[in-house]
């Protein structure tokens, strides 16, 4: 699974099957395979909260990527995020973008 079959219809999907995707994606592709499962959670929680913006149509804008990865960076050391996992956490939020 790549990046490109777990956005596909996520619009659609209710939560657990984002979490399963989510899981095989970290799980069969090696660019993502170093996230903890604390930072799966950190994930899934911003993909919940992106796909709530998708399913009403407004989008996700460059902004809001770049205020949630400033969070991630100020808490960085709290949650233990290495450089390479927020690159990681940034390649999959960009590809939320309209």
């Amino acid at each position: 699974m790549d990046l490109n079959d777990f956005l596909a219809d996520i619009k659609d999907q209710p939560s657990y099957v984002i979490e399963r995707n989510l899981n095989s994606l970290v799980r069969q592709n090696y660019h993502f395979q170093s996230l903890s499962s604390d930072n799966r959670e950190i994930v899934l929680s911003l993909v919940k909260k992106y796909k709530e913006k998708l399913r009403t149509g407004v989008g996700v804008s460059q902004y809001t990527i770049n205020r949630d990865m400033y969070n991630l960076y100020q808490k960085r050391l709290k949650l233990k995020l290495t450089e390479v996992d927020r690159d990681h956490i940034r390649d999959i939020l960009e590809s939320f973008k309209q």
